[in-house]
């Protein structure tokens, strides 16, 4: 039986700085750095430690959408659906290397146990290997008939075995597309998210199912194990982070966090915030794209729509985390043979969990508000929408309207080359 938390997990920190939906976030070593990614095609690296400076990095031409600190914390890597990767050094000057790594957008991209290498994987339906410091391409892995996410959009999660570059296993239970995949601590088993709102861990030894959950609402965009290999974390678009102990099969808690005012509202930031100080406008959750433990575990670390990344205490038992850091695992692996991996086994849950506990940062109390009131935030909100709409609709006419006049000017000088004798 897993170790009790001590406490329920905190939120204590959120940073605010991206323009868009945050769609990765990775810790450093040692809890020093936390960095995430945006649709706002920015790199934000921020310092655990108060009241440090936060930098902002730049060079990739569209959304981020995924990060990797390397095992030292030296190197940061970033994929983008500019279809590059780029490695940074995380510091100040945010010096960084361009390389065109795949001819899709960037999906994942991941260091490996060494740092000497390390893999991305695309919507070309490709995974490759990379060296790190001569930054040259070793290898592909292509089997996958869709594309590649973490996991991929063809249904499958398939475990490939680095050395022989070999496709050891596709495990197909997923009835929809899986959004991420994640190796336990141990590299005994797998843990996949499904856009079909279900989180399935599998044996790689066996290839068994071993647990099998259906407590999200909505589709499970992100997971990620606890270094004790006890709990695993997940984020959904039904707004909520979901913990699971893995030693008991069932769900320890359910946290909220990430919110959303509307797409009509949070267009227009100036209205969003004189309307919140009214108390004309309440937030509604939004949902939570990306979440990851620090890698000791003292953290982690959540991303959503709301441009927001927060950082929580896990508040797990330090005794029972402490121990078990100190057994030595095997190095992670694209994939690894059985007969190197010890024995981790979990029961398989009967159902959707014993002990259902909810903890909700920030907790407001309900406010209500008049009918008028309520109507006129309503008319707001319609006119902002409308007003977007109009915005859209003048730029495609603007552009339509740039073409012709570029085409004009094309017909106009053939026409005087013509008639110049």
């Amino acid at each position: 039986m897993a170790a009790p938390c001590a406490e329920d997990p905190s939120l204590e920190r959120h940073f605010k700085g991206h323009r868009d939906a945050v769609t990765c976030v990775d810790f450093s070593i040692k809890t020093k750095q936390l960095a995430s990614g945006s649709m706002d095609s920015c790199l934000m690296v921020w310092h655990m430690k108060p009241q440090s400076r936060a930098y902002r990095f730049t060079g990739h031409k569209d959304a981020v959408t995924c990060v990797n600190f390397s095992p030292s914390g030296h190197l940061l890597a970033s994929g983008s659906r500019d279809k590059t990767v780029r490695l940074w050094v995380p510091n100040v000057k945010g010096e960084s290397t361009s390389f065109r790594a795949h001819t899709a957008t960037v999906r994942s991209v991941h260091f490996c146990s060494d740092g000497q290498s390390f893999v991305t994987a695309s919507d070309d339906k490709t995974v490759k290997v990379w060296s790190t410091h001569r930054q040259k391409f070793l290898f592909s892995l292509s089997q996958h008939i869709n594309w590649v996410r973490c996991a991929n959009d063809d249904k499958t999660v398939k475990l490939w075995d680095k050395s022989s570059r070999e496709c050891i296993h596709s495990y197909c239970e997923h009835g929809g597309f899986v959004t991420y995949v994640d190796f336990h601590p141990s590299g005994t088993c797998i843990a996949a998210a499904g856009m079909d709102n279900t989180v399935k861990v599998w044996d790689v030894r066996t290839h068994r199912l071993l647990q099998h959950y259906q407590l999200h609402s909505a589709a499970v965009n992100a997971l990620s194990f606890h270094p004790s290999g006890s709990y695993l974390i997940t984020a959904s678009s039904d707004s909520t982070l979901k913990i699971l102990d893995l030693m008991e099969g069932r769900l320890l808690y359910t946290l909220h966090g990430h919110q959303s005012a509307g797409r009509g509202i949070e267009a227009f930031p100036c209205y969003l915030d004189r309307l919140l100080g009214l108390g004309l406008v309440q937030l509604r959750r939004g949902p939570a794209t990306t979440v990851a433990f620090s890698r000791t575990g003292e953290y982690f670390a959540s991303g959503g729509s709301d441009e927001q990344v927060m950082v929580w205490k896990s508040n797990f038992d330090v005794v029972d985390h402490g121990e078990v850091m100190k057994v030595p695992r095997p190095p992670a692996t694209l994939a690894s043979s059985a007969g190197n991996l010890p024995e981790v086994d979990f029961p398989v849950p009967s159902g959707r969990g014993r002990s259902v506990e909810s903890v909700q940062s920030q907790p407001q109390e309900p406010v209500s508000m008049p009918q008028t009131l309520t109507s006129t935030l309503e008319h707001i909100v319609g006119q902002l929408d409308v007003l977007t709409q109009t915005v859209s609709i003048l730029e495609q006419r603007l552009t339509l309207t740039e073409d012709k006049l570029k085409q004009c000017l094309e017909n106009q000088q053939l026409i005087m080359q013509r008639t110049t004798p």
